[in-house]
């Protein structure tokens, strides 16, 4: 079942954001050359070179965040540039003004530790840097995070860290 739900998830993934695992590279996710890529490149690094973050990378640098995410072990569910297209403009202008709730949210999206997909199909929750937990569901072979945030790509690999791709900002329990 496990392998059968990560082939999925590959399979979904690069039809939903084809240039997050060989950014900077042309060799394939699982080869040497672009394991020694991203061993080379942290989480903000890799997320800075893939067009399709710029919006998440831009939020990160305006919650002082780059710094923290790029040292130590995390796993990030990050959000793509179509996924915050989907907030309003005022919440996201509200958002980039407020930087102690914009780091909040931000923070919400990070699990300490390296967490790659086939252990995250495993778990019910994961408590993030928030404080708060998200829910992880598996159904019909896709991993959602709090009923309807899907996973669209996993296990996309940093110096200090993984990606896993999602398709809806999460927003933290108020």
């Amino acid at each position: 079942m496990h392998h059968r739900l990560l082939a999925s998830l590959a399979v979904a993934g690069v039809a939903a954001c084809p240039l997050v695992a060989t950014a900077g590279s042309t060799a394939s996710p699982s080869s040497p050359a672009s394991a020694n890529t991203a061993a080379s490149r942290t989480i903000v690094g890799v997320a800075a070179s893939d067009p399709h973050f710029s919006t998440l990378v831009r939020l990160v640098k305006a919650a002082g965040l780059t710094g923290t995410l790029s040292r130590g072990s995390y796993t990030v569910f990050a959000p793509t540039n179509a996924a915050f297209a989907k907030v309003p403009k005022s919440t996201l202008n509200a958002l980039a003004r407020d930087r102690a709730k914009l780091k909040a949210v931000l923070l919400y999206h990070v699990v300490k530790g390296k967490v790659p997909a086939s252990k995250v199909v495993r778990l019910r929750s994961a408590r993030t840097l928030n404080g708060a937990s998200v829910r992880i569901t598996v159904r019909s072979g896709k991993v959602y995070l709090n009923g309807s945030t899907r996973v669209t790509k996993t296990d996309v690999m940093a110096s200090n860290g993984i990606i896993h791709v999602i398709n809806k900002v999460l927003l933290p329990p108020s």
